[in-house]
Formats: C-alpha cells, structure tokens, sequence
C-alpha cells in the first residue's frame, strides 16, 4: 500500500499531530468538533522528511495527492484555481510538532495573478481590497518564496504613503495599490531575473517547497537550540482556503488567549484589528485594539468568539492562543494550540485549573516547566527607588532590566560575550533576531503588540519586554532613539520594567521577587506527589536559611574548602599547607578549629531536624596557594628594586614549597581523602569542629544530624582508615563534653572506579552521594574548564554530544556508571540513601534519571530547589515508583 502524503481537515484529529504537526492537527480537530474552519489539508511531517531524504525534493506521488486534494477543494468551495471569475485563493502554512511560532515560513493569499486580481475586484465590488491582497501576496512571496529581503518591499510602500500624505496602509487607494504592484513586479523581475509567476499551481508548488526548507533556516535551528527540539521531526504544510479580514469595517483579524498569558488571570486577552490580515497584527504594523474592544464593535461575533474560546479550552483542558478572521461578521477560526506564557502564568493556571475541576493535581504538575521557574527569580525594581520614566509601552512579558542601549542583535551577541548587559531596542524584532533576543537582559520595540514577535518570543525565555512604545522615535542611521527632547544614544544605559511597560534613563536598583500562593500551593502538591528527597547545597548558615525557606529537606553537600578561603583564614591555611613537620601543622589546624566550629554550628543550627551532609576538605593544594609565576615575578622586581633581604628570602623559601607542591594535574592529584590519609589530623580537626558543634547545639536543645562525607574514595580501605578516625574523634567530643549525638559517615562516588565498587564502598558506608561534576571529568575524560573553553562546543554542534554533559547529566555514560553504583550498593545495603550533589542536582533532566535508577534524593543550589521540587514530582508522575 503507498504511503499517503495529504490529509483533508476531516480525515485528521488531535492526536496525530506527530503525523500533521500541531497547527494541521488542531484544524482538524477543530473541524471535527464543529467549529468554523475554511476547508483546507495538510501535507504531512513524512512528506517533509522525505524531501530532505531526497535532497529537497518532493516524494514520488506527493504532487499527484496534493493536485487530488486541490480539485476537492475547488469543487467545495465552488472556486477554481486561475479562475478570473471566482478565484480559489488559499494560504499556505507551516505547521511542526512543537510549536515553533514565527519561526518558519507562511504564503498568503495565494493564487492571485494579472488576472484572477481583476476578477475578484468585479465579484467582491471592492477594488481597493482586491489589489490590497494582490500587493500583499507578491511582498509576501517575493520574500518567502523568492528570498528578496522584505526592506526592498517595504520601501516602496512607504515612499508611496509618503507620496500620498497617509500614515496606514488602509489608507491608500486601489489606484495607489495598483502602481506598488508594479512596482513590487519590477523589483522581482530584477532580483531573480524572472517574471513574478503567474500560474497558481506553479505558485502553490513553490510555496510548499519554500515552507519545507524553511525547517532548516538559521532562525528555525536557533529556536530548536534553545528549546531542545529534535532536529528531525520535520513540519507539515497546511494549504487552507483564503478568508479575509479586510474587505471593509466589517472585517477584521486577531489573536487572542482564553487566558491572561503574563499574569494567567482567566479573561479573555489578545487584540484584533479591523480591516486587516492576520500578519498585521503580529508584526506590529499597525497598534491593535485590545480584544475587549471587540465586544463593542462587533457584539454578536464577541459573543460567538468568546463561546468558542471556553469550548476549546475544555476540549484541550488547557489555555489555548487562538488566531481567527472575521469576514463580513463571519467569525472563522484559523488556529488553536495550548498558548505559550510565562511562569507566572503557567502556575496560576494550572492552579485554577485544578480549583476549576478542568484538570488534576498530576496534571497541573505537568503543566509548569522546572526551568521556567528561573523567571519567577527575576528582580524587580525597588519601589523606593526614585526613578525617571521617560516613556510607556506594553507590559508584554513581566521582570525588569538594566543595560546598554543595542540597534543590532549581532553586536547584542557580541557584548554579552565580552560581558556586557545589553538591552535590544528596535522598530520591531523579527525571527532573525533570535540571538540577539538570547544575547540581551531585555527586549524595546517601538511597534507592536502584546502579541508580536517581541512579546511571544520573551515571554517564552522569560526575558522582560516592553512592546509598542509609539513615544520613542528609532534614529537607525545615527544610532539613537529619541523621546521628545531626550536623546538616548548606542551604549546609553537605560532599565525597563516588563511588568508595567516604562522605560527608565539610567540603571536602577532591583529587589529579589517574592513568590505566590499559586506557587507555594503548587509547590505543596509536588511534594504529595514526588518520592525523591530534595536537598541544597550551603557553605554558610545564610545559605541553609535560604534553601530551607524555598523547601530544601536538608542539606546534601557543604563545601569545607569554601569555609578556608577568606581572606582572614587563607594566610593560616597556607601556614597548615607549608608546615614542615606536625607541630607546625598542628598550630595552624589549633587556629583553624574554632573558625570551623562555628562554621559547622551555624549551618547545622540553620536546618535544625534536617540532615546536612559536610563534606571534609576535598579541592587541591594549590588552590590555597599563591601562584608560581606571580612569586617569581615578586622576588625579581624585589632584586631589582634593592628590595628588602628577609623579605626576599621569605618568598624564595615561599617559591621552592609552592613548586615542590605542583602537580602536573592536581584535580587528580593530591585531594580529597588522599589528603586525609597523608596528614590525618587535618581531617580529625575538621570531625572534632563538627563534633564539638553538634555537642554544643544538642547541649542548648536542638535537634540536629550531622553526616560527615570522605570525599574521593577509589577503594573502601580508604573509607575505612578514614571512618575509624572520624569515629574516634566522635567518641573522644562524647567523653569530653558528656553529650551523646548520632551522625552518619559516608562517602562521595566521584571516580568510575568507586562506581564499579559501589557494593563494597557501601558495606562501610551510611550514605552515598554523587559527585556528578568530577565524575563526568574522570569517566569522559574531560577537563571541564578546557573542554568548555575550546572543543565542547564543536561537540555538541555537530551532535557527537547532545548536551552539555557538565549541564545535563550524561546517560549514556556516566549514567550507566550511576545505574551499576545504585544497583550494587542497594545489593548490599537495600536501605542505604543515594543521592546527587552535582549542579546536575538541579536540572530537570538530569532530575528525572536520578528518579528512574532509584535515587534518595538530590541536592541543588538554594534558588534551583523550587525547580528541583517540582522535576522530581513530574519524574514520579511521568514514570511512577
């Protein structure tokens, strides 16, 4: 049996958007459940993937499917292709998996020609209308189809409103249109050497073609990048019948959302304009009118409009972003697909929803990105600050910015590579500024609404934006915007508020956010539902409050390297280091024992009743020491400089130790436990500061339960020696203090090799975790700093890597490290706590295969434990424990 290519509306439904892509499946559901749909097909993501199969070009049988399908539409609909009397006019749309908005390529009014325009002009009795969409198909082609950059169009349209003394293109006359089109033919004739074609099919075709290639524009593959979309999944090309929105005052076209996308009020918000395409208002060329305006307007169809919007979101239990025309007071819906919005929104709704008896706990789990939750870390501005807004935009996606003043999304890349906070201020962004969009702290754009690029694209990377802000007057040539007498130059700093719209002069002083009682509630329900612990990782009591406050069960790594390199203690560190016998370390660690015991005693006071797993001294020595080359520089401009002898003498001696401590490559030198067992009283005065800690608090009343981790265990002969000196420390605080306290010993899995020997690691062991970050280094091979620096990227570019492993946790390989380590050590100890204390700890997917190989918990920084919390409850609802 052949594979079929193309699917009339009828023939699909809403899940199989793998086959129709989201847009052709959701047409087709929404034709099946009866709404107003202009009658149209798709042609499928297989065709699509086959074409580039082929080397771009179509599959055999997929034109002769397509001409089928054309010919029902004609006999439909009553029209004909190329017919000068009754012109069958259509658009053709992309339409992928997931939804990639903006991002690929659309045709409209496709199949107007010389002749066809004159036809609908006498059918329609409104020749302005007419030559309007003739104009309107040959720019939109031109561009799409024939790859002539969209200025050379536009500067034509406006020299001719100039000309004609207008401000809106609705304003021109079909005399007016008459004469672009002509000259809109010249420029394509003189771009491509040909006649802009004439023939509907040969158009159709092209078309198609465009709108397959253009899964593979620069724009396409950015916007994949960034969201992690497969490569792969190719997109389906909707071919639909024409309707228009503007043939008169009783026409009209918008885009809306069943629910507030920034905030997730549940009202009905979007914009329309009347005597318009739909691509008028997404690209900003004129200011839309709030939807609510609708109602006022065109009452019947507002109410047949909204009466659609709560049937769709309860058919998809979900909010939907709705495109739809209106022609002569007819209301025809062209799209529905579950809305894009910020996190802010994305938990009220999926809160509400609940409350509404739309969807369950599960799902609403479900419903919230993990790593959308960032945005809801994004500051404000100070409300006591005084600040001076010079100008007021739309609110089109919530937080505030601080930067420099950008015209260019590639000089956005540039700077913030070199460092630098950037806001991209524009006219209007369009999809090849995607970069420069990742690059800045925020978005400006003159024109446009809450619903163009601008708007959707920051919302979706919660990056703050202020959209149609008509006051500021864009000087592209001299590189300035002005707002009356106020000239803001390139490189000006200026701050934005996406919460209110204001645009700010200067950089202004921002406050932490504070979270909702949506949040929190969503919050509570992931904890009911997930099976994994969440803890953080705090080197300061100021740290373990904070983790605690966003939900942290304890504490899963604290870092004792971190605790020596203040500035106060780094001298007596290095004292510890240089010793040249015992006695003289011995000094220093006496020095160094109360500085720790406080240390130990803040933090485990701050998570009183909670577990807080300390990790003994782990980096390299000479992390703690001065540099080499610089010691050397000081001694020699001390020679030169008649410096003084005992100084010189000092640093020499400085010098010799520091160069007979180097190690060729120290982070597999001399660390960890290796230090433990080469000078053993470092560790012992690092047990006795937590031990004498853990008496005092007991002492005073609190509940507390200190773990000590041995850090880079290769052998349990390692955690042996080390647990029998750690005990014995434990012991010798009991006596002396009279106090009784329980605390665990474990270990850190950072080495393949203490992987392998999981099971026998954890027959001496209370606890394990992973040291994920030194075990991707030691299995990959990799040194992180060089890898990322230099030939990581070309890794992951030419998919030889997927991901970062350092930022997702590599399942293939150090995952089946991981997955041999659990299994083996639950072998021999069935109860012993795994976990994770890696900065994958709190990545979303790295989260979810902690969950699948069974772990206890993970452990994450402060402000990721949110995030941690609610991956770890969609893990158990996706693939349940």
């Amino acid at each position: 049996m052949s594979k079929k290519y193309v699917y009339t509306f009828a023939e699909g439904k809403a899940d199989m958007k793998g086959l129709l892509g989201g847009k052709g499946a959701n047409l087709a559901e929404m034709t099946n459940i009866g709404l107003p749909v202009p009658p149209g097909f798709t042609i499928t993501t297989e065709a699509c993937k086959e074409f580039y199969l082929a080397g771009r070009q179509f599959p055999a049988g997929m034109e002769q499917e397509v001409d089928e399908k054309v010919a029902w539409l004609e006999q439909t609909l009553g029209k004909k292709f190329g017919d000068p009397n009754g012109p069958l006019l259509v658009s053709v749309r992309s339409g992928a998996v997931i939804s990639m908005p903006g991002m690929m390529d659309t045709v409209l009014n496709l199949g107007l020609n010389d002749q066809t325009v004159i036809g609908l002009a006498a059918s329609s009795g409104n020749a302005r209308w007419a030559y309007d969409c003739y104009r309107r198909f040959i720019q939109m082609f031109g561009n799409v189809v024939l790859n002539i950059e969209h200025h050379k169009f536009e500067g034509v349209l406006e020299d001719q409103k100039h000309k004609r003394n207008v401000q809106f293109d609705n304003q021109l006359t079909a005399e007016d249109w008459q004469e672009v089109i002509e000259q809109y033919k010249y420029i394509v004739r003189k771009e491509t050497g040909k006649d802009f074609p004439q023939e509907p099919r040969e158009q159709l075709y092209q078309a198609i073609y465009a709108v397959f290639n253009s899964w593979e524009n620069d724009r396409a593959i950015i916007y994949r990048k960034i969201h992690k979309i497969p490569d792969d999944l190719g997109t389906a090309v909707n071919v639909q019948a024409m309707v228009f929105g503007n043939m008169g005052d009783d026409c009209g076209t918008g885009v809306a959302f069943t629910r507030n996308p920034s905030t997730g009020e549940k009202v009905l918000y979007g914009e329309f304009l009347t005597n318009a395409q739909g691509e008028d208002v997404v690209a900003g060329i004129r200011t839309p009118q709030p939807i609510a305006q609708l109602a006022e307007e065109m009452p019947d169809v507002y109410q047949q409009f909204a009466r659609t919007c709560t049937l769709l979101e309860n058919h998809y239990k979900d909010m939907q972003d709705i495109e739809f025309t209106i022609e002569r007071n007819k209301l025809w819906m062209l799209q529905t697909r579950n809305g894009k919005r910020t996190a802010q929104a994305a938990i009220r709704i999926a809160v509400e929803m609940v409350q509404e008896g739309i969807i369950t706990k599960e799902t609403a789990i479900t419903r919230v990105d993990p790593a959308q939750l960032d945005q809801l870390l994004h500051r404000r501005i100070d409300p006591n600050a005084k600040i001076e807004v010079v100008a007021k935009g739309l609110p089109a996606s919530p937080g505030s910015a601080s930067g420099e003043v950008v015209f260019d999304a590639d000089l956005a890349e540039m700077l913030n590579e070199q460092g630098h906070k950037v806001i991209l201020v524009g006219t209007e962004t369009t999809p090849d500024d995607i970069h420069g969009m990742v690059a800045a702290q925020g978005i400006l754009t003159s024109r446009g609404g809450m619903t163009s690029h601008a708007a959707v694209v920051a919302r979706g990377m919660g990056k703050p934006c202020v959209c149609g802000c008509e006051a500021i007057k864009i000087d592209l040539e001299n590189k300035q915007f002005t707002i009356g007498n106020i000239v803001v130059k390139d490189r000006d700093v200026i701050s934005i508020d996406g919460s209110t719209g204001q645009v700010i002069l200067g950089e202004v002083p921002m406050i932490e956010p504070e979270l909702s009682d949506e949040f929190q509630t969503l919050l509570q329900w992931a904890d009911e539902i997930r099976t994994m612990g969440v803890r953080a990782n705090a080197d300061t009591p100021e740290d373990a409050a904070k983790a605690r406050e966003f939900g942290a069960e304890g504490i899963g790594l604290t870092r004792t390297e971190h605790m020596f390199m203040a500035l106060d203690r780094l001298p007596i560190v290095q004292k510890m280091i240089l010793a040249t016998d015992i006695e003289e370390r011995a000094e220093a660690l006496a020095e160094l024992l109360p500085m720790q015991e406080g240390d130990f005693y803040g933090i485990l006071k701050a998570m009183e009743g909670l577990p807080v797993c300390i990790r003994l001294l782990d980096p390299p020595l000479h992390e703690f020491l001065p540099n080499a080359e610089e010691l050397s520089v000081e001694i020699t401009k001390l020679k030169l400089t008649g410096g003084d002898e005992a100084e010189i003498k000092h640093k020499e001696e400085l010098l010799r130790k520091v160069r007979s401590l180097s190690e060729f490559n120290p982070m597999l030198g001399h660390r960890g436990c290796r230090l433990g067992i080469t000078w053993p009283e470092v560790y012992a005065m690092q047990a006795r500061a937590i031990f004498q800690a853990t008496a005092r608090l007991v002492k005073e009343g609190y509940d507390v339960h200190p773990e000590v981790e041995i850090p880079l265990v290769i052998d349990v002969k390692e955690l042996v020696y080390l647990r029998e000196l750690v005990e014995k420390v434990a012991e010798e605080v009991k006596q002396e203090t009279g106090v009784d306290f329980h605390y665990g010993v474990g270990t850190m899995i950072e080495v393949p090799r203490a992987a392998l020997l999981a099971d026998e690691i954890a027959s001496k062991s209370d606890f394990i975790t992973f040291g994920t970050n030194d075990l991707t280094q030691t299995a990959l091979g990799f040194s992180r700093d060089d890898a990322e620096g230099k030939f990581l990227p070309p890794y992951i570019e030419k998919k030889i890597l997927s991901e970062n492993p350092f930022i997702v946790l590599d399942r293939k390989g150090v995952g089946k490290l991981m997955q041999w380590a659990v299994e083996h050590a639950r072998q021999e100890k069935p109860e012993i706590s795994i976990g994770i204390c890696g900065e994958h700890g709190g990545e979303p997917n790295s989260i979810e295969f902690c969950h699948a190989i069974g772990l206890t918990f993970v452990s994450c920084s402060p402000y990721r434990v949110p995030i941690a919390r609610l991956a770890a409850a969609q893990a158990q609802v996706n693939n349940a424990r």
